[in-house]
């Protein structure tokens, strides 16, 4: 097309919003029904979609950037080859879109969901979730949770307390994205409101098991997709380590899934795909989603229990203790040469200082930190050793 035969850009939205009904699935989240918290006025010729929108603004935010050095597994480790959260939610991205693609969803929610779902996580992965969360959990304010967070940080914190105003099915995806759960077939709960968001949100804080399902096809994607994503790489990332060898994995899991990354994503995207073709669902084939499972347990038994990988557990959680105490008092004496008034408090919105107590504000300057950076807050003298591989 000519550029004089373009038509006016604000109609451009209109247009693909229109494609949406001839190429998407009935099941699939239609982008112009996309709603936010509060009402926008957009730019006269902005023809980006609704979840296109939000992709662009987590892309763009500030937690976004700190991904690059936040563990996902393996931490105080020196090894390029090693998977980070960056190249994490890259490869949940890439793994979710190509399911999507084959589905007829939306991919621009998928992604948005798949980049946003781990922004909250804090820093030293796992293990730092559970060290904030006693803190968080003596000082009164909750259980901590990396997905309660990650909303957290989009809604409240980010824009200097302003947050990004997405759209709720972007927010709902990220709040039940939980790859820990494992689910061999996963329906959506549709017609959310962000009322059932925000109790969803209060009641996963309390600490009772609460469960958590998305209200789209999109969100049930990436969940799963979270899972495949997570699974094989970690193994590659314990044989590249020496934690466990390729000839370890259990024969059964891998006569059905293959014994690389490789194989065992292909195989788990393209039973996913076959299995939920054309359904209102996803799911894994029974075969594959009891494979997957002991795959999981084989991993957490033998990688993320590792007590090779463990040894500075105790360093770290000093660290937390020291590093919340420290912070909590320089908010008591309003110390303006602190940390968390020059790089967090310090020109956030008047309604986020008064929304969230002492306690809370350091929980969220700690869980945006990035592993290095929480380690420079640290006395020297208590920093663990990092080791080369």
């Amino acid at each position: 097309m000519a550029k004089s035969e373009l038509p006016p850009l604000d109609r451009l939205k209109t247009l693909l919003d229109s494609r949406e009904e001839e190429v998407l699935s009935p099941a699939a989240a239609r982008s112009a029904e996309g709603l936010r918290r509060r009402p926008e006025k957009l730019l006269e010729a902005d023809y980006r979609q609704q979840y296109a929108v939000d992709v662009d603004r987590i892309l763009h935010s500030l937690a976004y950037s700190r991904y690059i050095d936040k563990t996902q597994v393996f931490y105080l480790i020196r090894n390029d080859h090693i998977t980070h959260r960056m190249l994490h939610v890259q490869l949940v991205s890439k793994v979710a879109r190509t399911i999507g693609r084959f589905l007829g969803l939306n991919e621009d929610l998928i992604e948005a969901v798949a980049i946003g779902h781990d922004i909250g996580h804090a820093p030293f992965g796992h293990d730092g979730e559970r060290m904030l969360s006693a803190l968080c959990s003596r000082h009164g304010i909750g259980t901590y949770h990396h997905n309660v967070q990650s909303v957290q940080f989009l809604e409240k914190v980010e824009r200097k307390g302003r947050g990004w105003n997405l759209c709720l099915r972007t927010l709902d995806g990220i709040l039940c994205h939980d790859g820990e759960v494992h689910d061999q077939h996963l329906a959506p709960v549709r017609g959310k409101t962000f009322e059932q968001h925000d109790r969803e949100l209060r009641d996963k804080q309390t600490g009772r098991p609460v469960t958590l399902v998305p209200m789209t096809l999109e969100g049930c994607v990436v969940r799963f997709a979270d899972t495949i994503s997570y699974i094989g790489r970690d193994i590659e990332d314990a044989i590249r380590l020496g934690l466990i060898e390729r000839s370890d994995l259990p024969q059964s899991c891998v006569e059905q899934l293959g014994d690389t990354n490789g194989t065992i994503v292909y195989t788990l995207v393209t039973d996913a795909i076959r299995s939920s073709y054309g359904q209102d669902w996803v799911a894994f084939s029974p075969a594959v989603s009891e494979a997957l499972y002991r795959l999981k347990r084989f991993n957490y038994e033998r990688i993320y229990k590792n007590p090779a990988i463990k040894k500075d557990v105790p360093a770290i959680e000093a660290m937390f203790e020291h590093l919340f105490a420290r912070l909590l008092a320089d908010i008591e004496q309003r110390n303006p040469e602190s940390p968390i008034y020059r790089n967090f408090i310090n020109g956030m919105a008047d309604e986020y200082r008064a929304s969230h107590s002492s306690a809370a504000i350091v929980r969220d300057f700690i869980a945006g930190m990035t592993d290095q950076y929480f380690l420079s807050q640290a006395p020297p003298e208590m920093r663990p050793q990092v080791r080369v591989f």
